[in-house]
């Protein structure tokens, strides 16, 4: 459903476009997660997903990915204005269980690149005030603060060097502000460097098992581990290139590859260490799903893996409530 092109109106009222959207979202049982503001460089024509090793993405700078991150946030905001308290940008564990309690949809304002926040990081403390809660240092291109993991396939996600200097000090700062760090997207090297400084818990929103499907964007068992040891979490991603055991990005991909995904982080790392991450918006997923409306079959996949209850509740909501206490206090 259009509304005269304008994409709060449409995301409100349910326009079809894309895996998200109010209707969808609340006939799918979405009651909320990380709304990932990413900045793409000027004329970027990202390549087709059927590409398992595509040109590395354009470099952006800072001025042009603050003004972008500014533009989009602005939407969030107005999404949160206009929705008539159906939709509520949190701060806290408080706010989200509140929402969560009056099936309000609570979103995370989350930026994928840290492309926007200069060396000192006064666009950080700005941007915080504003709701920011959650940074992923890098995307999957080199920036100030480190260098992101290139999609390739097949390929372990030792693909450089790691973190800068000034990204060492963003994490340091974000652990003072309790900014959770999302360690998806940054290569290896930065990674085990993450692990050396950072005093929370580590978290990947959106990463699956590379012992399972060999992805540069995957984590190795050690990492599987390095976060279940830091009570932190693993959310899964439900991009079919780093499902499958082919890296191919055919929607004709099965569920019972993201419950094989699902066992073997826990295996390593427990089930208080995974859950459900997405990446709605961002790739191709499974054509069972199709969107949000459609997250009831990965409940199902669950259910015929014989998960309790008990775990589904963990592995859908109550594990990410945990972690963001933990990291948010």
């Amino acid at each position: 459903m259009k509304t005269d092109g304008d994409p709060v109106a449409d995301f409100l009222k349910g326009d079809g476009v894309g895996h998200l959207d109010m209707p969808r979202m609340k006939k799918g049982g979405f009651a909320g997660g990380f709304f990932a503001i990413f900045a793409p460089a000027d004329g970027e024509d990202f390549p087709d997903n059927d590409d398992v090793n595509p040109p590395l993405a354009n470099q952006i700078a800072q001025p042009v990915a603050l003004r972008k991150t500014v533009e989009m946030a602005s939407l969030l905001f107005r999404i949160e204005r206009e929705s008539g308290g159906t939709f509520k940008v949190c701060r806290s564990v408080g706010e989200i269980r509140s929402c969560l309690a009056k099936g309000v949809v609570a979103a995370i304002f989350h930026i994928e690149g840290a492309e926007a926040i200069d060396a000192k990081f006064r666009t950080l403390d700005v941007l915080y005030e504003s709701g920011l809660r959650s940074i992923g240092p890098v995307w999957s291109r080199p920036n100030i603060f480190g260098n992101g993991v290139p999609f390739r396939f097949p390929s372990t996600g030792n693909t450089g060097d790691g973190l800068t200097d000034v990204g060492k000090n963003l994490i340091r700062y974000c652990n003072e502000r309790k900014i959770l760090i999302d360690l998806s997207h940054l290569n290896e090297k930065g990674f085990w460097e993450v692990v050396k400084i950072s005093t929370a818990p580590l978290v990947a929103t959106h990463s699956n098992a590379y012992a399972i499907s060999h992805s540069s964007r995957n984590l190795s068992d050690d990492q599987i581990k390095a976060i279940g040891d830091s009570g932190g979490m693993i959310g899964l991603n439900y991009a079919t290139g780093f499902l499958r055991e082919d890296g191919h990005w055919g929607t004709d991909t099965p569920l019972d590859i993201m419950t094989r995904h699902l066992d073997h982080i826990m295996g390593i790392a427990g089930e208080n260490c995974v859950a459900l991450g997405s990446d709605f918006d961002g790739a191709r997923i499974p054509a069972r799903i199709g969107d949000a409306a459609g997250l009831p079959h990965l409940i199902e996949a669950m259910r015929d893996k014989q998960y309790g209850e008990r775990l589904i509740a963990k592995i859908a909501h109550e594990n990410w409530m945990q972690v963001l206490e933990r990291v948010w206090g």
